[in-house]
């Protein structure tokens, strides 16, 4: 399975954030992260539609948004009609999963279903049949620069020995140092932040992440 290196704009710099988006896609991105938060489901707030209206304008790969926001179905059909390609919710934060992973498929787009470092894996069970793709978050959701909270890897491989065609989204903490037990546990989708936007070259990591063989001790 292909690897997706989906760089979350959360790490940008703002006052420059056109210069990153292409930047981004100029390095090699697959898709384009846009973390959506509320001040409620977490505390921090973000972007909404209106944002994601703006970089579909000048982005020409998917744009993969994370719903990190209570009461996600009425924020879904704003940033689908912004043009979101992939959008992913919180299983507790929705009132009805399948009707909103219909929804989202109904729009002709891709659905995700993410879920918190300690919400058990079989909170999501009931949606694999449907859902296009799952989420880890790897650390609390809300703040960039955290570190990986090692057990989550192993919902991630637990889910890749029962879906083994399913994506994979793991979000949080990915870095040099953490990329060999991420692609190990199944991830095949990797959310990276800082370890895009600050690096020293930005498209040789990526490259790298994507082709690196896991299993190799070099």
């Amino acid at each position: 399975m292909d690897r997706i290196m989906s760089p979350s704009i959360l790490a940008a710099d703002y006052l420059n954030l056109e210069r990153d988006i292409r930047n981004a896609v100029a390095w090699g991105a697959d898709w384009l992260h846009v973390d959506v938060m509320d001040a409620h489901f977490v505390r921090p707030l973000t972007f909404g539609a209106p944002m994601v209206a703006q970089i579909r304008k000048i982005c020409g790969i998917p744009l993969d948004v994370h719903l990190m926001t209570d009461r996600p179905e009425q924020i879904a059909r704003d940033v689908l009609d912004a043009g979101a390609d992939i959008v992913t919710f919180h299983v507790e934060a929705a009132e009805d999963p399948a009707a909103l992973i219909a929804m989202i498929h109904e729009r002709g787009s891709r659905a995700g279903i993410a879920l918190k470092p300690y919400t058990p894996l079989e909170a999501v069970v009931p949606y694999l049949e449907t859902v296009d793709m799952v989420l880890v978050m790897t650390v609390e959701p809300g703040y960039g620069g955290q570190k990986l909270m090692p057990h989550t890897l192993e919902k991630a491989k637990a889910l890749r020995e029962r879906c083994p065609d399913l994506a994979i989204q793991a979000d949080g903490g990915l870095c040099g140092e953490t990329i060999r037990d991420v692609v190990r546990s199944g991830v095949n989708v990797m959310v990276a932040g800082s370890a895009v936007f600050k690096a020293e070259d930005p498209s040789s990591m990526i490259r790298f992440w994507k082709t690196f063989d896991p299993e190799d001790p070099a």
